[in-house]
Formats: C-alpha cells, structure tokens, sequence
C-alpha cells in the first residue's frame, strides 16, 4: 500500500521543483533576447539620425525662445508617452532648469469625451489647438504606426496656424513621414511597438536635454519665457 494515496493519482506531485534556473531557462533567454534587441534598435535609431536629433533641438528651442508653448498629444501608450514629455519641461529634475510651458493634449478626460462624442474622434486634438495654439507655438505628435487620423487632422491644422510640427513614429513612418504639415518626423524602423515605444521614451528625454542645453546661453542674458525672467 503506498504510504501517500495521491500517489497514483497525482505522481508529479513527489518530483518536487525544479530549480529555477532549469525551469526558467527559456524565460530567461527570452528577457536576453528582448533586451538586446531593444538596444540593438536604439543604437541603430541614433546612429542613422544624430542630425535630425539636433535639428528638432533647434526648433524646439527657438519655440520657447519666442516665448510659446509646447503641446503634445498621442493615443493609448503614445498618449502616456505625450504626458510623459509635458511633465518634463514643465517640472525639470535638474537643479538650474527652468519650467518651461507644456501641455498634455490628452488631459482633459471630460474635453476629450466630449469633443469625441460630439464632433468625433478625429478632431479631439484640432479643437483644443483652436482654442489655445498660436503661430510660434511647438506640437510633438507621438504615434507607432504614423497614420493617427486625429495625429493628421491636428498636424495639418497645427502647421495652418504657424506651429513648429514634430512627429515620433515608428515602422516605415505611416502617413506622418509622408506628411507635408510636420517639420521634423523621427522614425523609429522596426515593427515592434515596445521596442519603438522604449526607443521613443529615449528621444524624447534626449530632446529635453538639448532643448535645455540650447538655452542655457540665454539664460544668461535674462531671457523671459512666458512672462517669467529666467537669470
């Protein structure tokens, strides 16, 4: 008679575990695999586009010289993504950087709802840049595939009223590469959406650096952004 009845019923029970090494092996590889890759694309993001990198530093910072605001805009992750930079320039985690205007187009539950119920999806961002955007003012516009049709209809109004256009985006760019209404469109040539979502979080916080950096001479000189004397 066996000693233990669930034995027979169930043998695998008395195999015991295995060691986590052994049993974890192709997880493990896999977290290898997904994050080499995920630098393998970073790296080879910013060795093709060190230039244009720059260039959107220059139009970003010329905005805020000009003394106008930033608005940033996306859907789903994209939109956290969005958020995400607003947050940045206007709350700066290094000592010596000033606050500078930033505003999340995606905040505003109760806006956004509205406008989406009433007019529709597509204009949820057109409007509020109707209502708030002036020429010299700066749009970041963040979407993996390009062909955000509420992205569209924002850029090419963005860009009837004078704003600076910036896109990020992913895979072979969508409509937003090909796009006459954004000044600056950042690719990121993969189909994954994590790994252009974790190369577009580098972008942009490598963009905030150089704005900054940009405008470090002139703070020197006093220069006001929004009303606010910078020294």
């Amino acid at each position: 008679m066996d000693e233990d009845p669930l034995h027979s019923l169930y043998p695998f029970l008395q195999e015991g575990r295995k060691a986590p090494e052994e049993g974890d092996g192709a997880l493990l590889e896999s977290v290898r695999q997904k994050a080499a890759d995920s630098l393998s694309v970073k790296q080879a993001f910013f060795d093709a586009h060190l230039h244009q990198m720059v260039a959107v530093a220059h139009t970003l910072a010329t905005v805020y010289r000009g003394g106008g605001r930033l608005f940033t805009m996306g859907n789903g992750g994209s939109s956290c993504d969005a958020a995400h930079i607003a947050v940045e320039f206007q709350h700066p985690v290094t000592a010596g950087r000033p606050a500078l205007p930033a505003t999340h187009l995606g905040a505003d539950t109760a806006l956004m709802t509205a406008l989406g119920n009433d007019i529709g999806f597509k204009h949820v961002f057109v409007r509020q840049l109707l209502a708030h955007a002036k020429a010299g003012d700066g749009l970041i516009g963040i979407s993996t595939s390009g062909n955000s049709e509420n992205l569209m209809a924002a850029f090419a109004k963005a860009k009837e009223q004078g704003l600076a256009t910036i896109g990020l985006t992913g895979m072979s760019g969508g409509a937003m590469a090909k796009s006459p209404f954004l000044d600056h469109c950042l690719i990121v040539p993969t189909d994954s959406i994590h790994r252009i979502q974790e190369c577009h979080v580098v972008i942009y916080h490598i963009l905030w650096d150089l704005v900054h950096t940009l405008l470090a001479d002139d703070r020197g000189k006093s220069v006001t952004y929004q009303g606010n004397s910078v020294p």
